[in-house]
């Protein structure tokens, strides 16, 4: 995966040697590098950038404020000499944070952040375009429409698949925190350590529990903060 990126720094050392970094770094294209954020306005938004390293103390514009007017598909990598803006940097939905001086060790961690970001974001929404899924159960690939997916149960190194219409669940040799990690979030929820549910074909909830047609599974303490989130942005008061 390729990355275009662009630097933002008014003390021409440090964008010189963020420029370096980037340069010899084969994930990345550096598209531009600035010295201010107001010259980068005009050309980051007719061509945004994957990742921006801005850095956050600049005369006219701040890093802080230019993150808040950037296209939604530009992340954000804030560089600075002053910790105490770290607090700040995050509510803007940065990615990293890089303390200056910033060695290349550092750089290349942030780097490897964001291809695992943009991997993650692409596969989702493939998924989301596709709608299906392939899991491996008997020796064989067996595709599984999303929609048609209840519930999944987990246990020790394998995972049952509920899916409508079938009296027998899809048997995979895979465990819980890939396939939680791989299906699409909110639609699949993690609601217990054992189970991730398809919200959307949930019937009812029971005292605590989440209800499909006879089967009845519980929501656990570390997970009901976002479950109840969930389903009080989808209710009607």
């Amino acid at each position: 995966m390729i990355l275009s990126c662009a630097i933002i720094d008014d003390e021409p050392l440090a964008a010189n040697m963020l420029a370096t970094y980037a340069q010899k770094t084969p994930p990345l294209k550096l598209i531009g590098t600035y010295n201010s954020a107001i010259t980068a306005i005009r050309d980051l938004h007719e061509h945004p950038v994957d990742l921006l390293f801005l850095d956050i103390q600049m005369p006219e514009l701040s890093g802080l404020e230019f993150a808040k007017v950037l296209p939604k598909s530009t992340r954000v990598v804030f560089t600075t000499a002053f910790e105490r803006y770290a607090i700040e940097g995050y509510k803007v939905n940065a990615l990293d944070y890089l303390m200056k001086p910033i060695s290349y060790e550092d750089f290349l961690t942030t780097v490897n952040k964001a291809i695992t970001y943009f991997e993650e974001a692409k596969r989702q929404n493939l998924l989301s375009e596709d709608q299906f899924i392939f899991v491996k159960s008997d020796y064989k690939l067996v595709q599984i429409p999303l929609n048609s997916i209840l519930y999944i149960e987990g246990f020790k190194d394998y995972v049952k698949v509920f899916v409508e219409n079938n009296e027998e669940p899809i048997v995979s040799l895979i465990n819980m925190k890939k396939i939680d990690e791989f299906l699409p979030h909110p639609q699949f929820m993690r609601i217990h350590r054992s189970y991730i549910v398809h919200m959307k074909k949930v019937q009812m909830i029971d005292r605590g529990r989440l209800v499909f047609d006879k089967v009845f599974i519980p929501i656990s303490e570390s997970y009901k903060d976002e479950v109840q989130k969930y389903v009080d942005d989808h209710t009607l008061v």
